[in-house]
């Protein structure tokens, strides 16, 4: 899926909009409200449907899962291979994985991560970095870094939240939480790059006096020796970076290079 992503890639003029659907000939793209959809391609009118109503980067991201859908549906051997390997709600599962593995190559290419990687190392500015420039969402740009990332690093989106608020990013309004609750510094979304064995949990909570809270208060950049703060309470020892955007501060934790498993 990734090679189908890149090699399509390559014919493009850019990777704005109309640079996106530029190969895809024949193919209408249409925004419109969806409610509880981003979008949709239906390969029988050749139109491909994005939902108005949700943030740019969110559409951008949509736009190419739904180019990667057109893409694999163009494919008769990988389109075969799947569904001799899996069927129903689980030959569903695997697509749309496929599909955002797709999108994913197809704004984030390789030249970029690396790029970004070898001029800031695995920081919590590569990742907001590479959030700016391919235009996508810091948790899209979180993974996609993670997973090219070589060393042991942990990635993390913090964000103040209301006491009480659902630990997922991107769950429905909180049902616990009064108008009047104190923020908090939480963790709102984490990775892993490949072999680290530990994860830090949406939801937990960063300590008043952790490099992360004083980059937020300071809105300036950290870079020092201090811990990954568990929600279990356990502290292990990192290297921090916190790089500061808005309302939010982009992290990597550096783990020591020989850890045990979690």
């Amino acid at each position: 899926m990734k090679e189908l992503a890149v090699t399509y890639a390559r014919t493009l003029p850019g990777l704005d909009t109309h640079g996106l659907m530029h190969g895809l000939e024949g193919v209408q793209l249409t925004f419109m409200p969806m409610g509880d959809r981003d979008g949709a391609f239906d390969p029988e009118h050749n139109v491909i449907l994005i939902n108005s109503r949700v943030r740019p980067e969110r559409q951008r991201f949509t736009l190419a899962h739904e180019i990667s859908h057109a893409l694999l549906l163009g494919d008769d051997d990988l389109l075969s291979d799947l569904h001799d390997s899996f069927e129903g709600e689980r030959l569903e599962q695997v697509i749309e994985t496929l599909c955002n593995a797709g999108a994913a190559a197809l704004l984030m290419p390789d030249e970029l991560l690396t790029d970004l990687l070898a001029r800031f190392g695995p920081t919590g500015r590569a990742l907001a970095e590479l959030a700016r420039r391919a235009d996508v969402s810091v948790s899209t740009a979180l993974y996609a870094l993670a997973e090219r990332t070589a060393a042991p690093v942990l990635y993390a989106v913090c964000a103040l939240s209301r006491a009480g608020d659902d630990d997922e990013p991107h769950a429905g309004p909180p049902t616990n939480a009064g108008a009047g609750a104190p923020k908090v510094l939480t963790v709102r979304v984490a990775g892993g790059a490949p072999g680290v064995k530990y994860t830090l949990r949406s939801g937990t909570t960063i300590p008043d006096d952790h490099p992360v809270a004083v980059a937020l208060d300071t809105r300036l950049p950290i870079s020092e020796a201090s811990y990954v703060p568990f929600r279990s309470g356990r502290r292990m020892p990192a290297q921090v970076d916190a790089f500061p955007v808005r309302q939010r501060v982009l992290v990597s934790f550096l783990l020591p290079e020989r850890t045990g498993p979690a």
